[in-house]
């Protein structure tokens, strides 16, 4: 049996300059880090023929065509496996909670599927392998920065340049320093779990008419990458405040009532900024607390819908 263990993530500073309707006329970037928690992909050979994925619930079908889950049964087909395989997927944390699960269960399927084929592949073919699954044969409304931290893991600040070359650079920065910014950011689980596609498809068409906002989003990766290789983390918390707002502004779904008072309530308890991961709308709150004081927020079931009391999720971990 083979097991690969492929990173959730965090994306800091820059999203939405990653759709390909903008970047490929202006070019974008993102400041973005993997974490330590995980989507999980187990392959073993079956002792039949047929072909069995396993999930949230079990599929055994004749034929790939058979296959209901559209993350896996498109990377049988990029792999070119057609029978006798088990394959299965588990993960750290609910589907649908803003840290990038979708691409790191099609990147970890299509690792899988290659290391069972004794095939070596490069972080760059898997990041792109998993791009042309969700986004040219899926046509999921989505950006290219999840495939990309999947694949490579790391703190990673990631440019997408207007001729489509993607640079993956690993931002440098001390074993103490990264203790340090691991120390300061903290996770929140909202108690909702929703799908993105909704928001980032309006989103996706808000694009034009969102160019400003677009524009100072990547420029605010370029300073908060700067930031972070000078140690002042400080100003990733203000920036991370600033971006909020300016993200909010990109589709109607990101914020509400519920998130916006929860948010305020934890930036009058020591936060300097922060934001919803992902595409908005429930999932996961990050928030930033200067070294120079402590933060405690207590997150009412009333806040947000389903949401329970509870101590924060485990804070953000650079995965190497």
């Amino acid at each position: 049996m083979i097991v690969i263990q492929t990173p959730l993530r965090v994306s800091l500073f820059g999203g939405g300059t990653d759709f390909k309707s903008f970047y490929l006329s202006e070019g974008g970037c993102v400041l973005t880090t993997a974490i330590n928690k995980y989507v999980f992909v187990t392959i073993k050979q079956r002792f039949d023929e047929k072909l069995r994925v396993g999930y949230t619930r079990t599929e055994i079908v004749d034929t790939v065509t058979d296959i209901q889950h559209e993350l896996i049964r498109e990377a049988f087909r990029t792999t070119g496996i057609t029978e006798a395989i088990e394959i299965t997927t588990m993960g750290d944390i609910p589907a649908g909670s803003g840290l990038g699960s979708s691409s790191a269960v099609t990147v970890g399927a299509l690792h899988a599927m290659h290391t069972y084929l004794n095939h070596l592949v490069t972080a760059e073919q898997l990041a792109q392998e998993a791009c042309e699954i969700e986004i040219e044969t899926l046509h999921k409304p989505i950006g290219i920065q999840d495939q990309y931290i999947a694949a490579y893991g790391g703190i990673r600040f990631i440019e997408f340049n207007s001729t489509g070359q993607v640079n993956c650079e690993r931002v440098a920065i001390s074993p103490k320093l990264a203790s340090r910014l691991d120390e300061n950011l903290l996770l929140f689980f909202t108690g909702v779990t929703r799908s993105a596609s909704t928001i980032l498809g309006e989103q996706q068409n808000n694009i034009q008419n969102r160019l400003p906002v677009l524009r100072k989003l990547r420029e605010m990766a370029v300073i908060a990458r700067q930031e972070l290789q000078r140690g002042n983390l400080d100003a990733i918390g203000l920036l991370l405040d600033e971006s909020w707002e300016f993200k909010k502004q990109l589709a109607s779904g990101i914020s509400n009532s519920s998130i916006d008072e929860v948010y305020h309530r934890a930036k009058k308890a020591g936060a300097l900024g922060g934001k919803i991961t992902g595409a908005g709308g429930g999932g996961f709150l990050l928030l930033y607390r200067s070294r120079r004081g402590r933060i405690l927020i207590v997150v009412l079931p009333s806040a947000i819908p389903g949401q329970r009391p509870g101590s924060p999720f485990r804070s953000p971990g650079a995965s190497v």
